[in-house]
């Protein structure tokens, strides 16, 4: 019987544990919403027929949305949107929450109660190894 003796080279722990360089270029959100008792269909409702059309206008790119199939997160929306560059993201975010259409879109979908219970977000931007960029 023969064994593979080979090794890795080590690799000192400061470079191990050093970030991926980021490439100049788009600035990721990543958001977690963990929908409020009862409230998934409601919620994937508001974004399928009202939220990615508003992003949309306001210069936010819907990148990708998911839901979560483990036990553990059942009942969680996960999606990542973008923007030009960091400076923008307020602006742009800000714009979309004063838009009228969104204003009557969440109050009408939060008419019996709200349909978020916890937000999650994550900035981030893209590795020079990503595929995205």
């Amino acid at each position: 019987m023969t064994t593979d003796t080979a090794v890795a080279p080590a690799v000192p722990a400061a470079a191990a544990a050093a970030p991926a360089p980021a490439v100049a270029g788009k600035y990721y959100e990543m958001r977690i919403y963990t929908a409020a008792a009862g409230k998934m269909d409601a919620l994937n409702a508001r974004f399928r027929d009202h939220t990615t059309k508003l992003f949309a206008k306001h210069g936010i790119e819907n990148v990708g949305y998911w839901v979560a199939v483990d036990e553990k997160n059942v009942g969680k929306l996960y999606y990542v949107i973008a923007y030009p560059d960091k400076a923008s993201r307020d602006k742009l975010w800000d714009a979309f929450n004063k838009d009228p259409e969104w204003v009557k879109a969440r109050n009408e979908s939060e008419k019996d109660g709200k349909l978020v219970a916890k937000v999650e977000q994550v900035f981030m931007t893209a590795t020079d190894y990503s595929a995205i960029k």
